[in-house]
């Protein structure tokens, strides 16, 4: 087999760091996972053994490779990771979608597919420039999410406008924008889309025109929520309001 390298944005791969994630990956895309690495230190462990099984069930390589594992991950307590070969997905027509509009941070990106997956929303666009959706550290904070969603990233908004055609539109921002209560006041179509900004900068001021325009009422204590906690409630609410949760 090829030797692994650290993980690069350019490569057709990349990894899934931890039981869990490597679990997901084996699970829900077993087609894409080229073979799961285990460390020494994983030897005998519930955990291992499990996703051992799993693995031979599915006829996926495993092997020990510490060195591996020491390379792909920041972290010195990672025991386990799948190589799965990258893909993208294109949003699905007529269902509700999660919009992200240059996140920087790979830890945000990876915690609101986690969100998105937990409240029955499956389908994710990123607008460039962004975070890379396959960098080990967002497949890390996704819990392995990642891999039972559709996920695109678009070069820009006219990009994914073209692929996706026009969609209700609800930007998450302080311009021209509506307490998100009254928004929600309305039937909402089955195919809502909702967009966040940058963690810094929100989202460029041409969205108010995009769409109708929300915010999450807050008291003056706070100037602004993190990204992932904004987008967290936002979809939320509205999949509580058009039963997604369900």
């Amino acid at each position: 087999m090829p030797s692994l390298e650290a993980y690069r944005s350019c490569l057709d791969y990349s990894y899934a760091p931890g039981y869990f994630p490597a679990t997901e990956c084996v699970l829900h895309v077993p087609e894409r996972c080229r073979r799961v690495l285990l460390s020494e230190k994983a030897a005998g462990t519930e955990a291992a053994e499990k996703l051992q099984v799993l693995c031979a069930g599915r006829g996926i390589r495993v092997e020990i490779a510490d060195r591996a594992l020491a390379r792909i991950s920041a972290k010195e307590n990672c025991f386990a990771a799948a190589v799965f070969a990258k893909e993208e997905a294109a949003p699905a027509p007529g269902k509700p979608q999660v919009l992200l509009v240059n996140p920087s941070d790979c830890g945000n990106i990876g915690t609101i597919l986690r969100t998105a997956l937990g409240f029955g929303v499956t389908d994710v666009a990123l607008i460039r420039p962004c975070a890379d959706i396959f960098d080990p550290r967002t497949v890390r904070a996704s819990m392995g999410a990642l891999f039972q969603l559709r996920v695109k990233t678009y070069v820009d908004y006219t990009a994914w406008e073209a692929e996706n055609g026009p969609r209700p539109l609800y930007p998450f921002m302080l311009q021209a924008s509506v307490p998100m209560e009254e928004a929600l006041r309305d039937a909402l179509p089955p195919d809502w889309t909702l967009a966040f900004g940058n963690e810094g900068s929100g989202l460029p001021a041409e969205y108010s025109l995009r769409g109708r325009p929300v915010r999450i009422p807050s008291n003056d204590r706070v100037d602004s929520l993190n990204l992932s906690v904004a987008a967290a409630i936002g979809i939320y609410a509205f999949a509580a309001r058009s039963g997604s949760t369900d």
